[in-house]
């Protein structure tokens, strides 16, 4: 399990696939707040997504979180407030 401590803001949010997926706002509880730019287009622009403790796989050695899932499957299961 990761240490959601070591998870810094405005780290970058990578999916298994080294694809870019967002960047940290901060910690919500036990989830990432994703910022707003990375947010998507139409209804899910403008508005914060969220990344579930059970999609993250690591936090490396530059403090880039690695999800568990490949980028374009990550962002299926992002949540909102």
């Amino acid at each position: 399990m990761v240490d959601l401590n070591s998870i810094q803001e405005h780290a970058e949010v990578i999916g298994a696939d080294g694809v870019h997926v967002g960047t940290v706002d901060h910690m919500d509880g036990d989830r990432i707040k994703l910022t707003k730019k990375d947010s998507g287009e139409g209804s899910h622009k403008g508005h914060h997504h969220y990344i579930s403790q059970g999609l993250i796989a690591a936090v490396e050695d530059d403090g880039t979180v690695r999800l568990s899932a490949n980028a374009d499957v990550a962002v299926t299961f992002e949540e909102e407030a």
